[in-house]
């Protein structure tokens, strides 16, 4: 971009100069922070996406510095475009804006790709990406020529199209030259063509690049299928070997399966200096391998060989006097390159290594070794072998022994020719690199490949020694003469690589007989000269000497002429030479030799004269008897100007040899091709004269026909197709014969008439196949034949030619289909190749016709794929763009269609039908064809609902749906108005008409809802939806006028209608928020916004039904929301009203007044379309908005609609909480944001909605394994459920819903389910209750006993696990959110939480704080302040609760085990307390418990635990301080308790061990710790604090009784001591039995005497050990202790839990009343939730009569004391929870197990304190320590009634023990206020 007016920046435009150089460095621009100067610079920065924070920057420093470059290029780019606010103009190509904007969308995703750690695509796109720009920065540096422009365009685009395939984005649609395509511009066919092209091509890039990764043999194989010609890249890259002389490398490929050269030689001249002889060589020695096809390809095996020849002397010895020069063969290399040639090995960069094998020792080597080295070589080859067989040998060897000599070489093939080579591998071919061609022609010859090559093989010879002892030394000495004799020079070339040279040495072998050379060497000459030259091969023997070398003159010649006596080439194969002797002279007199044959055969073949009878030649031994010496060459001859074959040759000069003419075109077709296309022009011209001069016989012309046809055919072979352009330049340019076309009509006239001649047949099958370049040659001469004779010479001669050919064509096809079917198909495919050239001479209308009748002349029901096939080539033709001539064609066209799509139709050929619709559609849609709006008109009549119906009935996956689609869909976007105003009124009937539209709705809707195309077919798509639009708007005129009549209605068309509208205006291509902006953008522009147009559509159409509108209440509701939660504004306020015109309308037309059946659908879908996705807030406030204004206005409807718009305003509100909390990490969010909107459908009666959500909830639970919550949710539904056999109705069933008909089915099935998560949830309690419910519906009313005996086995198994499995009892947490950063439903709001297992409060913080990671923990656990509630930040305070027990009635004042009180210990609970020591008055230094008062404050939730949530809001919080005496009096409950449990435990599992016991009785009666009572007696019972609190006479009296109960407690548990007693702790014993004794005096002194009966401590046998609790988890021994620090004397985090025992099997020893007064008032606040667990609920410490024996006062007395005390005893003297006493430290607590290993009821129970030597006994040995802190509330107590008591008073009725589901989501009217809940 450039703003006008003004000039780039230096900067830049240097950067566009350099092209490639623009990304070479950073570039920093003046003023930037490098520079050293601030400018705006850094400001500009901001306008790129984010390239400084690119993902790679923090990969690697190159990564990092890449990416600067990209971002400096992009920066200099942002500055063209955003200075200020200047205006731009785009300045560069096209195709660079697209690569901006494509680099600018890929760097989103690619940052994307970062985040999502998607590390395959993300440098798949990086590297793409790097590409882009670097061609993007040699596109704009304008310096690429316009054929590499044109290049690297179809590579960007290329790159472009894959890559936004694999990243999903839209399908870009280009043109031939890679220009995006304007649809606007471009036909519907044209543009399906198109991305169906596109489409196929990414993805076979695609395969491609899988095939790359998967096997690069794959790879080989694409290769074969797309090209013809390959080249081998050979680049020698070092050559290791101890010769010591000048070497020759030729190297070459071979095939060792058939010994034979493929190519010729690449020669490389080696120096002695182990380097190139040509320095400029080094580093650069390369060659390709050319013209290799596919058939040498797939050759089994293929090698690599090298022949070194050593250049020097005969023998390897040092001296001056030996000959100099001689080629001698030294040895060869061999390598196996098959797998390179099949492309399974690709790499360039590769060095290959060659092993050297050496073929002969030499005597002076052979001489050294046997000096230096006696093991010499294991693998020797003779000197004197052939080549080939060497080159086997080698190959066949499995190791050579190179000792590290060989060449490294590096391979690759390339696809391609030559040229093609260059252009595609210019980094590897250039100019300097060798070409060794192959020895023979390629696969394609290519027209202006002119070539005259001879290569020439010395194969052997075979020589007399004449006078010598041993055989000579021969040498070889070839060279090309003309006839006079003279030397052509450079004309023979011995290796690619080097010039051409006069004279050619062949290797020396050393003293054999018969030599074999096998080399070959490339004999080159012009073609004029080759008649007259010949080859000329002397031998001379060489020596070893270099005196006698230089006097050995050359003892033999033989010579061969290249070309015979008739004129053709010496032909391919071995010729025996004759060996001629001589004088010198005479052998090097070309005049001389040249009289006598230069082979065998000639010799043998000729009659000619004697040599001997020529006398001055008598030197010469011409006779093969007179001479023992032979010579044998081999010659291939690769010419595309000479010929071998003598036809051919006879033809060409067939006026020299009239007689033979017949012959000649016979032979012809048995001509090599090649031979043909060599002298095409030629042949030509010869058979085009013998046709015209010899005219007077008719044979000739059959025969110039047939070969003329034969050439045709062999034009049209792949291996010569290329020649194609070379024959149409023939017809077109040198063609003369003006009268051809008389002779050529009337051959093909008679073959066609005589088709039913079997010998005719297939002549006249090759000449249909040839039809179109014969009629070029007829309509050619004809042309030529009026240029010069004009249209009056023949009359009408030539268009009657043409009609008779096309009758006898209309009468072959007439004849019955078994005859002559290849003919018929023959015709059909081939004729309508001549229309193009006909038409030239022949009437446009008159040939439509000719061709109509052909086509009507074949039967019906016969050949129809090739009919319909030859009308698409009709349809292709120049012919149908003529309108005159469109209207003779189209009527059969559209009738032959019409019969292909009718509905009667038994196999229609869809793939032949829709592409002869498909062309003709195009065409009709061009516009230089003339006017289309009839022929629009004819298609529309006869097709459009043929093609309607063809689309409807088909299958999607067809593969020809989408062609119909698009033929459709042209079809009505050529159609004009006028069209659719005519095609409605085509319709004959009021059903017909009604028919076709709900056929086309239909068709509409299906195609929207199933798109027929691929989803990044975006243009195409788009296309259609406008197209689709504009029909639609079309038809709904017709509705308004046709079908809106009170007497003409169409309720199903209407409502196919606006469902049709709904589906397109909802369709995931129109829903432009989905996309990119730059993508939003682009489709607004192009299209604009189409669901704006039918939305107001839709409103006008609803709007239109006046009194109708009841009849779509409520089936339109859904769609018309779906209509209004679109996020368009404008649509959005435009719809909305149509709900309140809804609930008018059902208002006016209902009996009941009322619009419930809106109502209703309204929730529904709503709760449908929001799940899904749809709505946000702002929908949510202008739906509220605009219903209530419309209601308030109304006279009716203003209460009622009022309250329904907030009804859906609060639904909405809950359903988008819902959705957004969904796709949360949160599942406890989730499950909150589940129950409200589950609360608000149980309120409104929706129960299948309801029903719906507890199933989301059920999964909620089971996914985070909260079974027991997922078993109280799936008892929700069960309680919908009868016990009945009533049927079940739809809404009842679940989505997972199990096959059942009845309510009491499916309850049944429901309760299995529930029991399985309560087992799972180890609730086997519940499940107990549960199966005990379904037992009686077994036993009783289904009588399943087999079902009823099932079930009692599971309720037996949960029995026994109640008693023993371990059952950890979890911990409550008190979780409170302050702020207003937390979501409503949250803030400033307290809940109890349960937790799970064994999970301790440091993991649930860290579970809180990770959910909400920017709230702020509280460390105070006292009430937040008002700042705080108000703040906008989120403040967490979390800490642990104790829940209050809540008994049933049905364990009152019975021996409960304490397995069964653990369990309603944490179970069935609502209240939970938590205390906090705080001092009232001045402290007392002596007796600091004296001060010490506690706050209890209790929690009451919504419902109790566990229920469907984890957690639950707290709806009622009371406070209440608890004195010292009090605490004191709880606390000597609690230790007697401790007491108790040990005692009981011990007295019925005697296996415990005593170790614990022997800690709790050493902790108590020590004297050490007296100090605890003596704290009592100072604080509470002298005579000052009795005078002062007259009111707790009676607490200290009771305070006293239980210092005194704990005597005879205490007395058992040292009997029990006693009784386990070990050697090691007879001493300990011995102090506890002491200290006791002075204990229990002082205690019965002061305080009385209390005796246990014997009965209460008895073993009972029957139940042994099932009411010991098998383990106490120290999750219990957290929980039982929960005291916050306020002092440094108490702490709630350092008091550790105290092993708990609510239960004992002693009988109570204190009695308890409750006055009837306190009762009422406790029953009369059970309203208010707070009493719903009484404190009394619990197995207490009582006293009886019957079990007390008091020996201090009478019964009596005893009795009326405590019914005194009853009226005020505290609460916390109900002895409900065990407790540590004042003498267990906080270090014996926390040295307590937290994760006891499971026992089994045999395995002794022990409770290890593993800090009871340490920790434990130091602390209780603490003189004078205080009391513990105050205990906190027991689980039985509650706020009221403190001062009642009595013993074990009767419950209330329980209630049900389902708990009901929490409360909905409370709105600002909420009946209990966050502050309330929070004071």
């Amino acid at each position: 971009m450039r703003r006008r007016g003004s000039r780039l920046p230096s900067r830049t435009r240097r950067r566009r100069r350099s092209g490639r150089r623009a990304l070479s460095a950073p570039a920093w621009p003046a003023g930037s922070p490098r520079s050293g100067r601030s400018t705006a610079w850094q400001s500009t920065i901001t306008m790129l996406p984010r390239m400084w924070s690119c993902p790679c920057r923090l990969a690697t420093p190159f990564t990092f510095w890449r990416c600067m470059k990209i971002g400096t290029e992009a920066i200099l780019f942002e500055i063209r475009l955003k200075r200020q606010n200047e205006t731009v103009i785009p300045s560069e190509l096209p195709l660079v804006q697209e690569l901006t904007s494509t680099l600018r969308e890929w760097a989103v995703i690619w940052h994307r790709l970062y985040v999502e750690n998607k590390k395959t695509l993300f440098r798949q796109v990086q590297q793409m990406t790097y590409c882009l720009i670097e061609w993007r920065s040699q596109i704009l540096s304008g310096t690429l020529p316009k054929d590499e422009l044109a290049e690297l365009k179809k590579k960007v685009t290329a790159k472009i199209d894959y890559g936004n395939r694999i990243l999903g984005l839209d399908l870009v649609v280009r043109d031939d030259n890679g220009n995006i395509l304007d649809p606007d511009t471009t036909s519907t066919i044209a543009l399906f063509k198109v991305h169906e092209t596109a489409s196929k091509r990414v993805n076979e890039r695609i395969q491609e690049e899988k095939s790359l990764q998967q096997d690069l043999g794959l790879r080989g194989q694409s290769i074969f299928n797309s090209t013809h010609t390959y080249g081998l890249y050979v680049n020698v890259k070092n050559f290791v070997c101890n010769i010591g002389e000048d070497a020759e490398l030729l190297m070459s490929l071979y095939d060792p399966d058939q010994s034979l050269f493929i190519s010729e030689s690449y020669l490389v001249r080696w120096g002695s200096t182990g380097m190139p002889k040509e320095i400029e060589k080094l580093n650069n020695l390369q060659a390709v391998f050319t013209d290799l096809s596919s058939s040498d390809l797939i050759r089994p095996r293929i090698s690599l060989v090298c022949q070194i020849v050593r250049v020097g002397h005969m023998e390897l010895k040092e001296g001056k006097k030996h000959t100099c020069g001689l080629r001698r063969p030294f040895g060869v290399a061999v390598m196996d390159i098959t797998d390179i040639i099949h492309g399974k090995v690709d790499d360039e960069e590769k060095q290959h290594f060659i092993p050297f094998q050496q073929i002969a020792m030499e005597t002076y080597i052979r001489q050294r070794q046997l000096i230096m080295a006696p093991l010499i070589t294991s693998h020797v080859i003779g000197e004197n072998e052939p080549l080939t067989s060497v080159f086997n040998k080698v190959i066949a060897a499995k190791e050579v022994n190179h000792k590290g000599q060989g060449l490294w070489v590096s391979l690759k093939l390339l696809p391609g020719d030559l040229s093609q080579v260059q252009k595609d591998f210019s980094h590897l071919v250039d100019r300097s690199t060798a070409v060794a061609r192959k020895m023979g022609f390629p696969e394609i010859i290519l027209p202006g490949d002119v070539r005259n090559d001879m290569y020439v093989t010395l194969v052997n010879g075979e020589f007399d020694k004449g006078k010598k002892k041993t055989p000579k030394n021969v040498e070889v000495t070839m060279s090309v003469h003309d006839e006079d004799g003279n030397l052509l020079e450079k004309a023979i070339h011995p290796g690619a690589g080097y010039e051409g040279i006069s004279e050619y040495k062949s290797v020396v072998y050393y003293q054999v007989k018969q030599p074999c050379w096998y080399e070959t060497v490339k004999v080159s000459i012009a073609i004029e000269e080759v008649g007259r030259c010949h080859l000329r091969f002397t031998f001379r023997h060489r020596s070893s000497q270099e005196s006698r070398d230089k006097s050995e003159k050359a003892f033999g010649m033989a010579f061969v002429k290249l070309m015979n006596a008739d004129g053709t080439t010496l032909q391919d194969g071995r010729h025996n030479l004759i060996v001629y002797k001589g004088e010198n002279k005479k052998m090097e007199d070309a005049k001389c030799y040249l009289m006598f044959p230069g082979t065998k055969v000639e010799m043998e073949d000729r009659d000619g004269p004697s040599v001997k009878h020529q006398p001055h030649i008598t030197n010469f031994t011409p006779t093969k008897d007179s001479t023992k010496d032979s010579f044998q060459i081999a010659t291939l001859i690769c010419s595309t100007k000479l010929t071998q074959n003598v036809d051919l040759l006879g033809l060409l000069n067939w006026r020299s040899n009239s007689q033979n003419i017949g012959h000649n075109l016979k032979k012809l077709m048995e001509v090599d091709g090649g031979e043909i296309v060599k002298f095409l022009q030629d042949t030509l011209d010869a058979l085009f004269n013998i046709m015209m001069e010899m005219s007077d016989n008719e044979s000739y012309d059959f025969l110039v026909f047939d070969a003329l046809v034969f050439i045709i055919s062999l034009i049209g072979d792949i291996k010569f197709q290329h020649f194609n352009p070379v024959l149409e330049t023939y017809i077109y340019k040198h063609f003369s014969a003006t009268l051809a076309y008389v002779k050529l009509t009337k051959v093909l006239n008679y073959y066609v008439g005589n088709a039913e001649d079997a010998s005719k047949t297939e002549l006249l099958f090759a000449a249909l196949k040839a039809l179109k370049y014969l009629f070029r040659f007829i309509v050619q001469s004809r042309v030529l034949y009026l240029r010069f004779y004009g249209k009056t010479e023949d009359g009408d001669e030539f268009n009657n030619a043409i009609r008779k050919l096309f009758l006898s064509f209309n009468v072959l096809m007439d004849r019955p289909l078994e005859e002559a079917v290849k003919i018929k198909g023959a015709a059909l495919k081939y004729l309508p190749s001549i229309i193009n050239d006909v038409k030239l001479v022949f009437d446009p209308v008159e040939l439509s016709v000719l061709f109509s009748k052909f086509i009507q002349s074949i039967p019906d029901n016969q050949l129809v794929r090739q009919k319909l096939n030859c009308m698409t080539k009709i349809v292709d033709s120049d012919l149908f763009r003529q309108s005159e001539c469109r209207d003779v064609l189209l009527p059969l066209l559209v009738d032959q269609l019409s019969g292909q799509l009718d509905d009667n139709s038994n196999k229609p050929d869809h793939e032949a039908s829709s592409q002869l619709l498909s062309n003709i559609l195009e065409v009709l849609d061009r516009k230089e064809v003339g006017p289309t709006a009839v022929h629009i008109q004819l298609i529309m009549e006869r097709l459009l609902r043929r093609i309607n119906r063809t689309v409807i009935g088909m299958s999607r996956l067809s593969p020809h749906i989408g062609s119909f689609v698009a033929c459709m869909t042209a079809i009505l976007r050529q159609m004009e108005d006028s069209h659719y105003n005519h095609y409605i009124n085509t319709f004959k009937t009021r059903q017909d008409l009604i028919d076709f539209l709900m056929e086309t709705f239909i068709m509409f809707k299906d195609l929207i809802g199933k798109n027929v195309y691929a989803n990044d077919w975006m243009v195409m798509t788009m296309m259609q939806s406008r197209v689709f639009l504009r029909a639609i708007n079309q038809y709904t005129s017709v509705l308004n006028r046709v079908f809106l009549d009170q007497t003409s209605f169409e309720l199903q068309l209407w409502n196919n209608y606006f469902h049709l509208a709904v589906a397109f205006l909802t369709h995931d291509s129109l829903q432009l928020e989905n996309f990119s902006q730059a993508k939003r953008n682009k489709m607004v522009k192009k299209y604009g916004d189409m669901r704006k147009e039918i939305g107001f559509k839709i409103r006008d159409m609803w709007y239109n039904l006046g009194p109708h509108k009841i009849r779509f209440i409520p089936s339109m509701v859904g769609p018309i929301l779906e209509v209004t939660l679109t996020p368009e504004p404008e649509l959005r306020k435009a719809t909305i009203p149509i709900f309140f015109d809804m609930m008018q309308c059902e208002f006016n037309f209902s009996g009941n007044r009322n619009f419930h059946m809106f109502e209703n659908e309204l929730i529904t879908k709503l709760d449908q379309e929001v799940e899904g996705g749809q709505g946000d807030e702002q929908y949510k406030v202008l739906l509220e908005k605009l219903l209530l204004e419309h209601c308030r206005k109304h006279k009716y409807l203003s209460i009622s609609g009022e309250v329904f718009a907030l009804l859906v305003s609060s639904l909405l509100e809950n359903l988008l909480d819902y959705r957004t909390i969904m796709h949360d990490g949160s599942k406890e969010n989730r499950m909150s944001c589940t129950v409200n909107v589950l609360n608000f459908y149980k309120e409104k009666k929706r129960e299948d909605i309801y029903i719906r959500y507890l199933y989301k909830l059920r999964d909620l639970h089971r996914d985070c394994e909260n079974y027991t919550e997922a078993a109280y949710t799936l008892l929700l539904h069960a309680e919908l459920l009868q016990w009945s056999d009533k049927p079940c109705a739809p809404h009842l069933l679940q989505r997972d819903s199990y096959y059942v008909y009845s309510q009491q089915e499916l309850k049944e099935k429901l309760y299995q389910e529930i029991i399985a998560f309560f087992d799972k949830g180890k609730m086997w309690e519940k499940a107990i209750q549960l199966s005990k419910e379904l037992a009686e519906m077994y036993e009783n009313k289904v009588f399943d006993y087999e079902g009823l005996g099932s079930l009692l086995k599971k309720r037996a198994m949960f029995y026994e696990n109640i008693m023993k499995a371990m059952r950890p009892q979890p911990e409550y947490f008190a979780v409170g959110y302050y702020g207003h950063g937390f979501p409503s439903f949250l803030r400033n709001k307290i809940f109890i939480y349960r937790g799970k297992e064994y999970e301790r409060r440091e993991d649930f913080n860290l579970k809180l704080l990770t959910q909400f990671p920017n709230a702020e923990k509280l460390s105070s656990t006292t009430p937040p302040p008002d700042e705080i509630k108000a703040s906008l930040k989120q403040y967490v305070q979390c800490f642990i609760v104790k829940p209050v027990m809540n008994l049933p009635p049905n364990y009152k004042d019975k021996p409960v085990p304490e397995q069964i009180l653990n369990f309603y210990r944490a179970n069935e609970v609502q209240q939970f307390t938590y205390s906090r020591p705080f001092r009232k008055g001045e402290k007392d230094p002596e007796n600091e418990f004296a001060t010490m008062w506690i706050e209890r404050i209790t929690y009451t939730t919504a419902y109790s635990f566990p229920g469907i949530l984890k957690w639950f809001e707290v709806k009622q919080v009371t406070t209440e301080e608890v004195s010292p005496l009090e605490n004191a009096i709880e606390t000597m409950e609690l230790t007697n308790e401790k007491i108790s449990n040990s005692v009981q435990q011990h007295a019925w599992d005697r296996t415990l061990p005593v170790h614990p016991l022997s800690m709790l009785l050493n902790g108590i009666v020590d004297p050490a710790v007296m100090g605890g009572y003596t704290n009592y007696e100072k604080a509470f019972f002298t005579e000052k604090y009795i005078q002062e609190h007259p009111e707790d006479q009676d607490k200290i009296e009771l305070l006293k009784q239980l210092i005194a109960l704990q005597m005879p407690l205490l007395a058992e548990g040292i009997r029990i001591h006693g009784e386990k007693l070990t050697e090691q702790l007879k001493p300990l014993h011995d102090r506890l039995t002491s200290c006791f004794k002075e204990l229990r005096e002082k205690v019965e002194k002061l305080y009385g005497v209390i005796t246990l009966p014997s009965s209460l401590t008895e073993r009972k046998q029957s139940r042994s050990g099932s009411v010991v609790l098998p383990y106490i988890m120290s999750s219990t021994l957290r929980r039982l202790s929960i005291t916050s620090v306020t002092s440094s004397s108490t702490s709630s985090d350092s008091t550790s839990s105290r092993p708990g025992s609510d239960g004992s099997i002693l009988e109570p020893l204190v009695e308890r009343r409750i006055s009837a007064a306190s009762r009422t008032e406790e029953l009369s606040a059970k309203e208010d939730g707070e009493n719903r667990i009484n404190k009394f609920k619990r197995k207490e410490w009582s006293i009886s009569k019957s079990q007390v024996i008091v020996e201090k006062e009478p019964e009596a007395e005893l009795t009326s004391k405590m019914n005194m005390l009853g009226k005020a005893r505290p609460k916390s003297l109900q002895l409900g929870e065990t407790r540590l006493t004042l003498l267990q430290a906080s270090s014996f607590q926390q040295a307590m197990p937290l994760s006891p290993p499971p026992i089994t009821p045999k395995t002794p129970r022990t409770q290890s304190f593993p800090s009871l030597q340490a920790d434990g006994l130091a602390v209780m040995n603490a003189q004078n320590s205080p009391p513990p802190p105050p205990p906190k509330s027991k689980p039985y107590e509650n706020s009221n009634g403190r001062n009642s008591m009595e013993v074990a008073p009767p419950l209330p009725s329980r209630r049900e023990v389902r708990p009901p589901p929490p409360p909905p989501k409370a709105r600002k009217s909420g009946a209990l206020s966050s502050e309330q809940g929070l004071q």
